[in-house]
Order: C-alpha cells, then sequence, then structure tokens
C-alpha cells in the first residue's frame, strides 16, 4: 500500500499486514479468506463495492475468484475477474502484415506495464519496445523471444478494426464548424487488449488538463494492476450509457474539463464482452454553455418548460450518479458533493431512496495525531487510574512487539480540541460513497423548514450518468446539517483492556469518546479469524546472511530489562 503526503509517495507502516477481510468487505463470512487460508482450490463468486477516483466513487461489480494453494509453500494464490469489464472477450483473426501496418500508427500506444513479450528475460531485448518486441516476434527474427501469442493476437485484430477512427477524427478536427471554439480537446478509446488511440483537437500547450492520459495520470492509463478509470467506469453502467464526470485533483486547473466515455459492446446484453470504451474531454465551460442553452431552448418551446433555470426563486443543479456537481449557477460549486450544498435535499433524497449510502473503510490511513492534552485522556488523571493505565499500555505494547505481524492493535483517544503539534499516524477510517438509484428516473419531493415547504424535483437524463435538480430558494434551510463524505476514524479497544483497567474506567473513556463523536469499535478483533500455521519450517536460507539479523533479539532482551524494574516497583505498590 502507497499513500502520498505532501505530493511525495511513501510507504505506510505495516502496510503488508492487510488482512483479506479488509481487502474484500463483502466476504462477510469469510468463505474466500478461509478457503485461502486453508489452502483449498475452488471458484467463489459475490458482489463487490470498489473505490475509485481517490475513494470518493464507488463501483458496484460482480467479480469471480479462482484461488488455490502454492505447492511446496505455505501460501495461496487467488485471482479476481470482474464480469463487466474483465471475463468476456472477443477474439478475432487479421493478417500479421495488416495487423503490424495499424500497429504502428503514431496515434496508437499499448499498455506499458502489461507484457505482450517478457523484454526483461534477455539483455538485449532490453531497450525494446512492446511493439518492437512484437514485430521481432511476428516476423521471427527472434526465436528465444518468449511472447503472448493469443493476446498479440487479440491486440492486432483491435488495431485493424479501430484503424478507420483516426481518419474520422482528422475529418473532425478538420471540420471547423464541428468545432469551432475548440471545446473538446481530445478523443481516446481504449481496448480490452490494451490498446489505446487518441487525437488532439488542440494544440498539447492548450489542453486544460495537460496530465490526462499522459503517465503521470495513473488512473487516466492502462495500468499492470487496472483499466483506466474513465474504461471501467463505462464498462460497468448500462450499455449505451455515456458517464459524465469532472476529475478530482488538488490542482484547481484540473477542475475545468469534463469527462465523457461510453463502453462499446457487441450485443445488448450484459454477457456481451465489453470489447472498447471510447470517450472526449471538454471544457468545463464549454460543457456547461451547452446545458444552459438547451435549458433556454426549452424555456422557448410553448408549454414544454413552465419554469426557467434563470428564475431567481429556483436553484438548477446538475449532478452524477455519485452526486457531485457538473453544473451549477454557483462556478465555484463546481466539483463539490451535492449534500454539501444542499444538505437538507440530500438527506430527502437518501429517505426516498434515490440515493443510497455505502459505507468504505480504508484500513491504510492516516490520521491526525495531536501531541497536546487530550479530553478523553482526563479521565486517567487519579494516580490509581495513571498505574491502570501504564500497566496496560506496557502489556499492549509487549503483545503488539510479539505479534505485531497479526495482531494490529490500535489505541486512540482523540483531543476534542487540539493543542500542540500534530503528526501523521497510521489508523483505519470508514467513510460514506452515494451512488443512485438507477431505476428511478423521476422523483419530487417536500423539505419542511421549520414551518416553510421547500419543493424540489429530480430527474435523470436520458442515456447518461447524470440527474437535474430543481430545487425552490424561497425557504431558508441552511439550518439542516450538510450530507460530507468526510471520513471518521474507527477506534478499536481490546477485550485485553476491560481485564487489565478498571471496568469503570473502561466505560468513561467509552462515553468521553462517544461524547466527542468519535467512531468506537470494540467488537472487531484480528485474532479471532481462522489462521493457519504453515506444515514446515524454514530456519535458514545458504544465500542468507546471518550477521544481518538478530537485531530483534538484542532489542527484545534490552527492552526486557529495561521494564522489568517499573513493573516490579508498579505491582509492588
Amino acid at each position: 500500500m502507497v499513500e502520498y503526503q505532501q505530493g511525495k509517495k511513501r510507504r505506510k507502516p505495516n502496510y503488508s499486514s492487510v488482512d483479506l477481510s479488509e481487502v474484500e468487505w463483502e466476504d462477510k463470512d469469510d468463505i474466500l479468506r478461509n478457503a485461502m487460508v486453508n489452502r483449498r482450490t475452488g471458484t467463489f463468486s459475490m458482489e463487490v463495492k470498489r473505490t475509485v477516483d481517490k475513494g470518493k466513487r464507488v463501483l458496484k461489480m460482480h467479480n469471480d475468484y479462482y484461488y488455490t494453494d502454492i505447492k511446496g509453500t505455505p501460501f495461496s494464490v487467488g485471482v479476481a475477474l470482474s464480469r463487466g469489464h474483465g471475463k468476456y472477450f472477443f477474439r478475432g483473426n487479421v493478417s500479421v502484415e495488416a495487423g503490424l501496418h495499424d500497429l504502428e500508427q503514431p496515434d496508437v500506444a499499448l499498455a506499458d506495464e502489461w507484457t505482450y513479450c517478457n523484454t526483461d528475460e534477455h539483455l538485449e531485448h532490453r531497450p525494446l519496445t512492446q511493439i518492437q518486441a512484437i514485430r521481432l516476434f511476428l516476423t521471427g527474427r527472434q526465436h528465444h523471444l518468449k511472447c503472448d501469442r493469443e493476446l498479440i493476437q487479440e491486440v492486432l485484430f483491435d488495431a485493424v478494426i479501430t484503424a478507420p477512427l483516426e481518419a474520422y477524427w482528422t475529418g473532425l478536427a478538420l471540420n471547423k464548424s464541428e468545432n469551432s471554439d475548440k471545446g473538446v480537446e481530445i478523443a481516446y478509446l481504449g481496448t480490452r487488449t490494451g490498446l489505446s488511440r487518441t487525437n488532439l483537437f488542440v494544440v498539447p500547450e492548450l489542453l486544460s488538463n495537460q496530465d490526462f492520459l499522459t503517465a503521470e495520470d495513473k488512473e487516466g492509463v492502462f495500468n499492470a494492476d487496472h483499466f483506466p478509470l474513465w474504461y471501467k467506469r463505462a464498462a460497468e453502467q448500462v450499455p449505451g450509457t455515456f458517464v459524465y464526470s469532472v476529475p478530482f485533483s488538488s490542482a484547481s486547473e484540473n477542475k475545468s474539463v469534463v469527462l465523457a466515455s461510453t463502453a462499446i459492446q457487441l450485443l445488448d446484453d450484459r454477457k456481451s464482452p465489453i470489447v472498447a470504451a471510447v470517450g472526449i474531454q471538454m471544457k468545463l465551460e464549454y460543457f456547461q454553455r451547452k446545458f444552459w442553452t438547451a435549458c433556454r431552448q426549452c424555456t422557448a418551446l410553448d408549454g414544454r418548460c413552465s419554469i426557467s433555470c434563470e428564475s431567481g426563486d429556483i436553484n438548477c443543479y446538475l449532478i452524477d450518479n455519485n452526486g457531485f456537481i457538473l453544473v451549477t449557477e454557483e462556478i465555484s460549486q463546481t466539483g463539490l458533493f451535492f449534500g454539501e450544498v444542499e444538505g437538507a435535499v440530500m438527506n430527502k433524497l437518501l429517505q426516498m431512496g434515490s440515493f443510497k449510502r455505502i459505507t468504505l473503510y480504508d484500513y491504510q490511513a492516516h490520521c491526525r495525531d495531536y501531541a497536546g492534552s487530550s479530553d478523553c485522556a482526563r479521565t486517567l488523571l487519579n494516580p490509581f487510574s495513571v498505574v491502570k493505565w501504564i500497566l496496560t499500555e506496557v502489556i499492549i505494547f509487549l503483545l503488539e512487539f510479539n505479534f505485531y505481524s497479526w495482531w494490529n492493535v490500535g489505541l486512540s483517544v482523540k483531543a476534542q480540541r487540539p493543542q500542540g503539534k500534530t503528526k501523521m499516524v497510521p489508523c483505519d477510517t470508514e467513510y460514506p460513497a452515494f451512488v443512485s438509484e438507477r431505476t428511478i428516473k423521476e422523483t419530487t419531493g417536500n423539505i419542511d423548514c421549520e414551518g416553510c415547504f421547500r419543493s424540489f424535483v429530480i430527474q435523470q437524463i436520458p442515456s447518461s450518468n447524470l440527474f437535474m435538480v430543481v430545487v425552490e430558494n424561497k425557504c431558508d434551510c441552511s439550518s439542516a446539517p450538510p450530507v460530507t463524505i468526510d471520513p471518521i476514524e474507527i477506534m478499536y479497544i481490546l477485550d485485553l483492556i476491560k481485564m487489565c483497567v478498571n471496568v469503570v474506567l473502561w466505560q468513561q473513556v467509552c462515553l468521553n469518546c462517544f461524547v466527542h463523536n468519535e467512531t468506537l469499535k470494540c467488537d472487531r478483533l484480528k485474532f479471532q479469524k481462522d489462521r493457519k500455521k504453515p506444515e514446515s519450517c524454514h530456519p535458514f536460507h545458504p544465500e542468507e546472511n546471518a550477521m544481518e539479523c538478530g537485531s530483534a533479539t538484542g532489542l527484545s532482551s534490552t527492552l526486557t530489562a529495561a521494564l522489568f524494574p517499573l513493573l516490579t516497583s508498579l505491582i509492588s505498590r
């Protein structure tokens, strides 16, 4: 697990000790987890939720899992395939000459991190690109070059089938009437085999989002462990619909574009393979202008639109299926979550079922820890409580020191009003994500704002993931709390504390933390899960340098010697 802090990548402590149940949240009964712990071979399927776009969006997918043990080792291996964009594929045949010709066009690229040919095995192959290696393999010039023949045949087919797009996009670029104001900046296509085609409608220096589809844009390009985000979101949508979104980024200028993509299927069937996804990047200002123009045209038609978004009595919003604002009269609200702007309306939509709240978890998060005093800690000020607290901390520390690889103990008491310096410490968090109910096309409702009733209507935009929300602003509903997507720290207090600390004190700590709106979890214990010891022991390896080891043993004896007088003194009291 990797996290970013101040723009720099750094590994998080204990990143390799993540339990499988913390990766696949929906495995409530530990079916998949226990099967792999006990080194079984088999398959398993379940509906899962995946966080995307920096954890702010959620995708619902159906995954098929395949797992087995690795002979001669204590390990098991598993593979997850998404039925939406990972399980089904289409294979066709084209000639090698035609495939190579279309594969080597300037608008074509292959996934850098995918292995079409193994160029690492031999030194002379390492400078080769994947396309160069494919040519050498297919022309028979390098007999000892190992390549995936089936994958290469599929990518050659995709190159030939998508070749007409180059001429089509070039024609659009030359036809100034189609894009006179340069609102559409990039057109792009990606196939299931990792092939992508791009076409710029403006010079690179004029791109609003210059990171998109580049090596810096990890979410937007084919990666070793995932498809591009715009590909996955399009593939998991209803066939034939477009997915619109405003990219999330710490750089404000990246919020000035809108991405729109749709999946290409052979048949109008969920089992039909997703063969490709195609989309465009356009300026946000261009997209918003098109929306307001459409609203004015509707108003101009007799009897079609009884109210107008230009009226001062209503507020109009265009939001996506995760509740984020794309278009509003207040430009500063673009990209915000709708619940933060219209908390009363969002709460009503949740009650009516138009949107659903989904709880997500981050078991590799960092939380802000305050070095100053803690309100919860004030319950520990009397001398007897201090002794009990020190004993508890010592015991927990010793247990963590010896069993940290399999028992991640957390005891965290947070300050209500931070004082002193802060630092980021590893923690677990939970946070909400929101997704629309696809079956609900239109909904109206009323909100009671202290005796004043405020009306609203929400309607789905056909063939898209967008909703138009119109809200009356005659009533003041500012007293209603906003609906946020902020994470909340999860706190764990183990049964061990109940045994070591006075029960009354433990209840006081819990009560104080609840009063301060902390999330407190007392029942989720990792050591209760099924685990299995390796069947054989491998205490050394002939290539291992034993002089580099042993530091933990020295630390343990030193630590025990240092703590023994303190323990003796405390117990004697």
